[in-house]
């Protein structure tokens, strides 16, 4: 047994196409606004802290409206997805506004956009308040799960902390397995919250950018690692 492993071994170091390939990373560096399309948002690409960025808020009278910024060709199933954002609350935000910004993943889009999505609310990371702070990390599945609902059903469940300021450039990683998903921020080498049954089950879709229309946001450096 010992030498066939050791024959195997010995094939595949001199014959390294007989390895199987991993898929392909994808990287987008979102300093261009032909990286992107805008569901109900203005964006521009500016210098933002010292570094090249996407910077995105609500487009006019879309404040009841979805805010996405689609990322074209992308099909999204299973792996790990990482990107730089940035959020907090738009002037003349209503007073509710926490900053709202964070990622969508496995987007379809139908009669209504369908997606699984982690965000952030870094306004609530450091409130005096406990449970407000609680609050800083949220997992929804638009449209039948949204925050509320989540947190009226299965009250914690599906809510974090972590601390962060608003305005400020954070880390986020989302790694995807069927219907479970684990959120990172800030490189924390261990998530920050975990959901193990994703409500829309282990569906596959596009990738979009994702905000509140009362968040004035700011996102670079997204990066697909799909399963191969």
């Amino acid at each position: 047994m010992i030498k066939k492993l050791l024959i195997i071994a010995i094939f595949m170091a001199v014959n390294p196409a007989a390895i199987p390939e991993a898929a392909a990373q994808t990287t987008i560096p979102l300093n261009s606004l032909d990286q992107v399309e805008l569901v109900n948002v203005d964006a521009e690409i500016l210098t933002y802290k010292s570094k090249t960025a996407l910077q995105v808020k609500a487009a006019s009278g879309a404040e009841k409206l979805e805010t996405l910024v689609l990322i074209p060709e992308i099909s999204f199933k299973n792996g790990v997805i990482e990107i730089e954002v940035s959020g907090e609350p738009a002037p003349g935000a209503i007073a509710q506004a926490r900053g709202f910004v964070g990622l969508a993943f496995r987007v379809h889009k139908g009669d209504d956009y369908e997606y699984d999505c982690f965000y952030l609310r870094p306004t609530n990371a450091r409130a005096e308040n406990q449970i407000q702070r609680n609050h800083s990390l949220q997992y929804i599945s638009h449209p039948e799960f949204p925050w509320y609902r989540l947190r009226k059903e299965t009250p914690e469940k599906y809510e974090s902390y972590v601390d962060m300021l608003p305005g400020e450039w954070i880390k986020l990683k989302i790694e995807v397995s069927g219907a479970t998903a684990k959120f990172y921020v800030a490189g924390a080498t261990q998530p920050n919250l975990i959901v193990n049954d994703l409500k829309r089950g282990a569906s596959e879709g596009g990738i979009a950018l994702w905000m509140h229309s009362s968040t004035l946001a700011h996102y670079r450096n997204l990066v697909v690692y799909p399963e191969p």
